[in-house]
């Protein structure tokens, strides 16, 4: 008969709600048993929607309960540390939302923690955008399909023209979102899987509506950017160009190149599909995935999967999450000094 696992939920969160606690569910011998939210009234809510028995006044009082086994951190990003840390005191494994913190500082700290405790379980909620094909990419630049790749360029721009009267969002508040730039690491964690990290970044970013009024009505500065252009010299040699905006009203949709000396791979993510040129043929075409190389959203199952020892933890592990937050500040950095700075060492 397996252990049985029990999972308290910290910020039930939308993604929590819909990923997370139907699929902890569906995994055998686990079991939901508390869940704490940003209000006892929005924790009573979920706990009766999803049938968990117990609610907490507070995430600490959660974390240190000895009834469950694992936290999982559905909460914005300025609690994912402090959760994390609190619960890898308490023994508990962790799976935690992205993006994985407010900066690289904390995410330093997140990965030194998970490496002092290593029968405990970590792992980063994965960027779902690429999930379908990256193995496959992976295949054709192994085959060498691409030849040696020579640029990178990744563009996610929303079709919208920039919102100027609604309310601060979380995502804009640097107190609850810290460094993050709108999909920027989830895009960049994607290509991670495919090609690697960035060396080093100069970066030039752009808040084109100033000021929003929060909840209570009074208007704040906004200093998360809603455009931002990156350039980047990659660890492999090659160079690359991201791009991420709000404000592109009319802009396609999110896609990215790869340019090398022999062929070019494009990712479309609307239709989730690759298309594929090598040197001597007229046109891109679609390559179709693999079955055995397509892979999908299996995150709840991998972490509990990794508790019982039955594998390890791929997507993501929080020494990759600790890359694309390196990433993440770099970018700040750079925009901020008008230099290039090293991703590495941030």
């Amino acid at each position: 008969m397996l252990q049985v696992i029990r999972i308290g939920i910290v910020g039930a969160g939308n993604n929590t709600r819909v990923r997370h606690i139907p699929g902890l569910k569906t995994q055998e011998g686990v079991e939901i048993v508390s869940v704490c939210n940003r209000s006892r009234e929005s924790s009573e809510r979920v706990a009766k929607e999803f049938g968990i028995p117990k609610t907490h006044a507070n995430w600490r009082e959660l974390v240190l309960s000895q009834e469950i086994d694992a936290v999982v951190i559905g909460t914005w990003p300025y609690l994912h540390c402090p959760v994390t840390l609190a619960a890898l005191n308490a023994g508990k494994h962790v799976l935690t939302e992205a993006r994985m913190a407010m900066n690289a500082g904390e995410a330093h700290l997140m990965l030194e923690k998970s490496r002092c405790n290593p029968q405990l379980i970590t792992q980063v909620v994965p960027s779902p955008f690429t999930l379908r094909v990256d193995r496959m990419v992976q295949h054709l630049i192994a085959d060498g399909y691409l030849g040696e790749l020579n640029m990178l360029d990744v563009r996610a721009n929303s079709s919208d023209f920039a919102d100027l009267s609604s309310s601060l969002h979380w995502r804009q508040d640097r107190d609850l979102s810290g460094l993050n730039i709108l999909t920027m690491g989830i895009w960049y964690e994607a290509t991670l899987r495919w090609i690697g990290a960035a060396r080093k970044v100069m970066a030039m970013t752009r808040v084109t509506v100033k000021q929003r009024k929060d909840a209570q009505e009074v208007l704040r500065a906004v200093t998360v950017p809603d455009h931002v252009d990156i350039l980047a010299e990659m660890v492999g040699g090659a160079q690359a160009r991201f791009q991420f905006s709000a404000v592109t009203g009319f802009s396609p949709g999110g896609e990215v190149w790869l340019f090398g000396t022999e062929g070019t791979i494009r990712y479309d993510a609307s239709s989730d599909k690759l298309f594929g040129g090598k040197r001597g043929e007229k046109q891109l075409k679609e390559i179709p995935v693999l079955p055995p190389l397509a892979g999908g959203w299996r995150v709840e199952e991998e972490f509990i999967n990794a508790i019982r020892g039955k594998e390890k933890v791929k997507l993501t592990t929080f020494e990759d999450g600790l890359k694309y937050m390196q990433l993440t500040e770099a970018v700040t950095r750079s925009a901020l000094s008008g230099s290039a700075v090293s991703v590495e060492e941030v």
